[in-house]
């Protein structure tokens, strides 16, 4: 049963906004200069490849899911929020439309309310970070209970980086011993919440009466049609699926691949590392990874297949990185294969023509992970095309592996983010990558212009002058 917040975390917690309020106002007045040298402090306190893999690994450790050696890569990310922040303007006068007329004007929104997931203990904080701090934004970090130590050491290394910059450290805070009625707390006195993780934590945001940035679930989706390349198509799969062992709601789950080309293409993912399960282990997995409530089981989250599959009770050979199981026309909310896996495992399908891909794809999203992202492998455009007009999804990725790209990389446009928007489809307010865009308020400076008034024939086209009953 839900306890009630008590005197103690209400007292801690109005101590923590007055102290980021305070230290808002300190850099009230800062120039862009001096924010974007604040920013490059974070980033690179937080960032520096020998503090970040501690902090990434013992993220791994506390919370026993994710891949101890792969995740520290997880740095870069904080490079290229860096990258996007230091070309855009915070502060002052950032937008000008002379035709119209307009001056834009960005302000900050306050104090944030941070929510950690366990997942990237050591990430989210510095990606929020730099961007919230250039902003002139305060922050407050919510984490995880799984890896609170992870997050708390993270945020006193950011305080640091405030300090050498010549900033408030109380910029940055972090809940010692979080818990759900402080969490719940804070984002009612905070002026805006980032709720980056699992569905009741986005429901609580957008329950707290404050503004909430949430993300939707995931379910990727790739389609492979028979222009793809396919050693390009499987490496990237793999590479995709296998990062932080699949923690990621990004991560390839669903491959619906050309039935001309669906042998060739297991066959290359099979010397990427996977392995394909026969249809006794594939009724093993299924009854380790869900509960009967059909939730997913901690023990088979985000770890080697070796591990679910030992859960499962079944072994496979050390050198295999990922487990595949066929799951055509098996879609739809009795059957699991076709939801979000957060492991090393993907379903495969496969179709005849593109619009029986097409016919997949939206039955896959009406099961799970609508608004989230979607991904294809392929060189005709028409194909490229009728997807993303179909697709359900705030982004797609063209043959790119898409945990690797679309919360932003350096090959691609796409703003870096730890924070996927995924639109009305997935219950959030925003379909875009959260960025340092969404933790400014603007002020729209609107001065005259020349009248700007169509005529009515203009407007009304074909109808104007029609009799109307």
């Amino acid at each position: 049963m839900a306890r009630d917040l008590t005197e103690d975390e209400r007292a801690l917690a109005e101590d923590m906004l007055a102290r980021a309020r305070a230290a808002q106002a300190q850099i009230e007045d800062w120039s862009q200069a001096e924010l974007d040298r604040l920013s490059q402090s974070i980033a690179w306190y937080a960032g520096n490849e020998k503090t970040f893999t501690r902090l990434a690994e013992q993220g791994v450790d506390e919370s026993g899911i994710g891949d101890r050696k792969g995740r520290p890569a997880k740095r870069l990310k904080i490079q290229m929020v860096l990258r996007d922040v230091l070309r855009m303007p915070s502060t002052g006068i950032v937008e000008v439309d002379e035709v119209k007329g307009l001056v834009k004007y960005a302000k900050p929104v306050g104090v944030i309310a941070s929510l950690i997931p366990m997942t990237n203990p050591a990430m989210t904080p510095p990606v929020t970070g730099v961007s919230s701090a250039n902003a002139r934004n305060a922050v407050i970090f919510s984490p995880h209970p799984r890896t609170a130590q992870t997050t708390w050491e993270m945020t006193e290394i950011m305080r640091t980086a405030c300090r050498a910059a010549g900033a408030p450290e109380d910029l940055f805070q972090a809940v010692r011993q979080p818990s759900i009625p402080l969490t719940q707390h804070l984002m009612k006195i905070c002026d805006l919440t980032l709720a980056t993780g699992g569905k009741p934590m986005v429901h609580a945001a957008y329950s707290s009466g404050k503004p909430a940035y949430g993300v939707g679930a995931g379910n990727s989706s790739i389609v492979i049609d028979e222009t793809a390349d396919i050693d390009i198509a499987a490496q990237n799969t793999r590479i995709s699926k296998t990062s932080d062992f699949g923690s990621g709601c990004s991560a390839d789950g669903n491959i619906i691949i050309q039935r001309s080309i669906y042998d060739q293409m297991v066959a290359a993912l099979v010397a990427e590392g996977g392995y394909l399960c026969s249809a006794e282990e594939k009724a093993l997995l299924e009854k380790a990874m869900w509960d009967d409530k059909g939730n997913r089981t901690f023990p088979t989250i985000a770890c080697r297949p070796q591990q679910t599959a030992g859960v499962a009770g079944f072994s496979i050979p050390e050198d295999r990185k990922f487990l595949m199981v066929e799951n055509q026309g098996q879609i739809g909310p009795e059957h699991k294969f076709c939801k979000e896996k957060l492991t090393t495992l993907m379903a495969l399908y496969h179709f005849e023509t593109f619009d029986d891909a097409l016919t997949t794809v939206r039955q896959i999203y009406e099961t799970g992970g609508k608004g989230h992202s979607c991904g294809i492998y392929s060189h005709n455009d028409e194909n490229i095309d009728h997807l993303a007009r179909l697709a359900p999804v705030s982004r797609m990725m063209v043959r790119q592996p898409q945990s690797k790209a679309n919360a932003g990389a350096w090959t691609n446009g796409m703003p870096m983010t730890s924070s996927l928007g995924c639109g009305v489809w997935g219950g959030n307010i925003t379909n875009e990558n959260v960025t340092m865009k969404h933790m400014m308020n603007y002020t729209w400076v609107s001065r005259p212009i020349a009248e700007d008034r169509p005529s009515e024939e203009e407007l009304f086209g074909e109808f104007y002058g029609q009799e109307v009953a």
